[in-house]
């Protein structure tokens, strides 16, 4: 059996996008349990030089859509990181799931040696799409997806190995 490129992504990328939307909830239930305000901890972090949970989502949808975006050889939507609020951060995740959904599987299954070329910040990178997929789009998305959860995690909000997961 051979495993295609959108089978290796798109699946593990939606299971944890919606648990990632899962964590949202649990973490409003949560502080209307203790009794204070939500954005106490979407403004949450690990460490002062790393970025809010709020920029963890963002970020974590954004390696979700230009996953699908480059490999399937279409535009990625702009989502301007505007976020400010629960409400707003589960719109994002929805429009990205919306995105993830909407990319054909041949396009993506078609990038396995085509050059994939983006800049990330000051770099200029270049790989081909399998490589793309298992040396940057897959551990940056993991990246994020992880901090948003421990930073969640470590501000006692209840979430546990099977919230990591996801529904299967």
């Amino acid at each position: 059996m051979t495993l295609s490129l959108h089978a290796a992504c798109a699946p593990q990328l939606l299971q944890n996008l919606k648990a990632l939307s899962g964590f949202i909830t649990k973490a409003q239930d949560n502080a209307t349990a203790r009794g204070f305000d939500v954005n106490v901890l979407l403004q949450g972090r690990l460490a002062p030089d790393m970025h809010p949970f709020i920029r963890q989502v963002q970020m974590t949808a954004d390696h979700a859509k230009f996953t699908l975006a480059r490999l399937g050889g279409v535009d990625a939507p702009s989502f301007p990181d505007t976020e400010t609020t629960v409400e707003q951060l589960q719109e994002r995740i929805a429009k990205t799931i919306a995105f993830v959904e909407s990319v054909p599987a041949a396009n993506v299954d078609g990038a396995v040696d085509r050059e994939i070329a983006f800049k990330a910040g000051p770099m200029e990178l270049k790989f081909k799409g399998g490589e793309y997929l298992t040396r940057w789009a897959l551990p940056n998305f993991y990246f994020h997806f992880t901090t948003a959860y421990a930073i969640l995690r470590a501000n006692g909000v209840p979430l546990g190995k099977l919230d990591f997961l996801g529904a299967r």
